[in-house]
């Protein structure tokens, strides 16, 4: 069974992590891994978050379909898949503090740009694609958080706030089934985290209907500060705690 704090402190993490997904299209992994990663260890939280962003994604995904870029989406699905692999071996070599440093550095890094709210001026060309869908596929796998890479290559290329926030869980709902699938030959599932995803998805749903009631409530900037505060927050209490060790 999964330790008592785990069954209090994981189902509010998650309801606040699809809150905020159901808001935007993405962020969800940005706020539940680095918190989930007080409360158990990456190798086992990143599994967890999988199946679950593998079903909230999928459901958002044939909710907003009609939005879809998909002349974008497609010319990065190989490069993820490659990503996707290269991380799932850094995530089994690399030493658990080591991850927890790397996760501390990319949620503050991100924090800091959407607590900015510096909009790019950048116009990435079609290349972009391969080292983007490399690069965001690795952090997916070894660090369970790819959705900023692909918010900024989205709005780089021009996409609308409305084609990012159904784009990118189309993305997720592709790099989830590949993730569940590469972890399951990896051998990193057992009963423990299947119980605890199964669990946590009503918890899910509720955060994901709340977050959709909640759409358009808050204008963008809004809302990205909201998750900039968070992932500030919560990079630094992971970077504390790899240096604590």
């Amino acid at each position: 069974m999964p330790s008592i704090e785990v069954l209090i402190f994981a189902p509010l993490i998650i309801v606040a992590a699809y809150l905020i997904f159901g808001m935007s299209g993405f962020g969800s992994t940005l706020i539940a891994l680095p918190l989930l990663a007080h409360l158990m260890p990456l190798k086992v939280a990143i599994p967890l978050v999988v199946v679950l962003d593998c079903v909230s994604a999928f459901g958002m995904g044939v909710k907003l379909r009609a939005d879809v870029w998909k002349a974008e989406f497609i010319p990065l699905l190989p490069f993820l898949l490659i990503g996707l692999f290269a991380g799932a071996y850094v995530l089994l070599r690399i030493p658990p503090q080591w991850l927890l440093l790397g996760l501390g550095v990319f949620v503050l890094a991100f924090g800091a740009h959407f607590m900015m709210q510096r909009k790019a001026a950048i116009r990435l060309p079609r290349w972009a694609a391969a080292p983007t869908g490399i690069l965001a596929g690795t952090t997916s796998s070894a660090l369970g958080v790819g959705g900023p890479i692909y918010v900024f290559y989205f709005t780089a290329r021009g996409a609308t706030p409305d084609q990012i926030r159904a784009t990118v869980p189309a993305v997720f709902t592709f790099t989830s089934a590949a993730r569940i699938a590469i972890f399951t030959g990896l051998g990193l599932f057992n009963t423990t985290i299947l119980m605890t995803a199964a669990a946590l998805l009503p918890v899910m749903a509720l955060g994901l209907w709340c977050g959709h009631r909640l759409h358009g409530r808050l204008s963008r900037n809004q809302a990205e500060r909201v998750i900039g505060g968070l992932l500030l927050l919560s990079g630094a209490s992971l970077l504390a705690r790899a240096v604590a060790g």
